[in-house]
């Protein structure tokens, strides 16, 4: 197959390392003679897979003793509920960050559980920015405070945690694994596989053995962090072939140097195309430059007649899935881990030639 660089924002790009040891496994995992997606879950084979996982995941992020890590299903949407269910904790209220579309969604959810008080609202700036921490209003007798560190979307990216004095529910689906963090700093950080882990149908959630065993009453048992995590995410039959295939990118990611060394390739190819962007009258990004996102770069053209031409041409030269959100318009690339740095030079190059070729 011929070089291609898939820009999607999921699901994503898999490192092409990992595509081909899962490759190699697919008819036969290991020495079990069976796939492994034919594996049981209970089986030996799968368990220490299973357990391999965790513990390198646990590595990589330095998650502390005291939290639990769950491989569940439902995806990064069923946190919307799960979040509340599990911590408000007899409370009636949450303070919620409006920074985006997954934000808008969470928020919705909550609502059904609990008072959202809005402590700081993008909406008005089309989710380009983000209002200075002083001037929110966060609720001080909210049972938590949820926000979503980095929005796909609109490429609106956190450059720090909100200092608030309640456990941090934190939706990390498009940043997790992309540079180091302080997971003692959060509450429970969740993330939908497909971008920075593998294939969709996986959700990681890392939630503090003190937020777990105080559901909303009357809510369905598998929502329950406690159920998930006496079962070690096995209450039910696991989304068992992204679990194994998110074990091979943690095998991946720590050849790599970890996330010390992923912090470094990410950051460098950002401001790659940030460069591109920005040195340029034919390109252009809208979100603060204080705010943008490491992993999603929305960028709009000087006419947006040129929008076709420059999606053909793009797929032409093995440059894929870089069209914007309807909501945002534009082209989106998105760059999470998997994306090489001559992938992002390639797109770099074409952006070039392009605009030569109509500017």
């Amino acid at each position: 197959m011929t070089q291609a660089y898939n820009f999607s924002a999921g699901p994503a790009m898999l490192p092409q390392e990992v595509l081909l040891r899962i490759q190699e496994e697919l008819i036969e995992y290991e020495n079990s003679k069976a796939s492994v997606m034919e594996i049981s879950h209970r089986g030996v084979d799968f368990m220490e897979a299973a357990q391999k996982a965790e513990k390198d995941l646990r590595e990589l992020l330095k998650i502390p003793d005291h939290y639990k890590v769950l491989f569940l299903q439902g995806g990064a949407s069923a946190q919307f509920s799960m979040v509340p269910i599990n911590l408000l904790r007899g409370g009636s209220k949450a303070n919620y960050a409006n920074t985006g579309h997954w934000s808008v969604k969470a928020i919705a959810e909550a609502k059904r559980y609990c008072d959202v008080n809005i402590c700081t609202d993008s909406s008005g700036n089309n989710f380009t920015d983000i209002e200075d921490f002083h001037d929110w209003k966060v609720d001080e007798d909210a049972a938590y405070f949820h926000y979503t560190p980095n929005e796909t979307i609109a490429g609106l990216e956190f450059d720090y945690i909100p200092d608030v004095s309640m456990p941090i529910a934190a939706d990390m689906s498009s940043t997790i694994l992309s540079r180091e963090i302080d997971v003692s700093k959060y509450g429970v950080i969740y993330a939908g596989a497909q971008k920075n882990i593998g294939p969709s149908g996986l959700t990681i959630v890392i939630v503090r053995d003190d937020l777990i065993g105080h559901p909303v009453n009357g809510q369905p048992k598998l929502f329950d962090y406690a159920t998930q995590a006496n079962n070690d995410s096995m209450f039910n039959t696991p989304a068992t072939f992204p679990w194994y295939v998110a074990g091979r990118v943690f095998e991946w990611l720590k050849e790599q140097g970890g996330l010390s060394a992923m912090q470094k390739i990410n950051k460098a190819k950002a401001e790659t195309l940030y460069s591109a962007i920005d040195n340029s009258d034919f390109y252009s990004n809208p979100v603060s430059i204080k705010y943008r996102s490491w992993m999603n770069i929305p960028f709009l053209l000087a006419d947006e007649k040129l929008k076709s031409k420059f999606l053909e041409r793009s797929k032409d030269s093995g440059l894929l899935a870089l069209k914007g959100h309807r909501s945002v318009g534009g082209m989106r690339a998105s760059i999470y881990n998997a994306m090489p740095q001559e992938g992002v030079d390639a797109l770099v190059s074409f952006m070039n030639d392009f605009e030569k070729d109509f500017g």
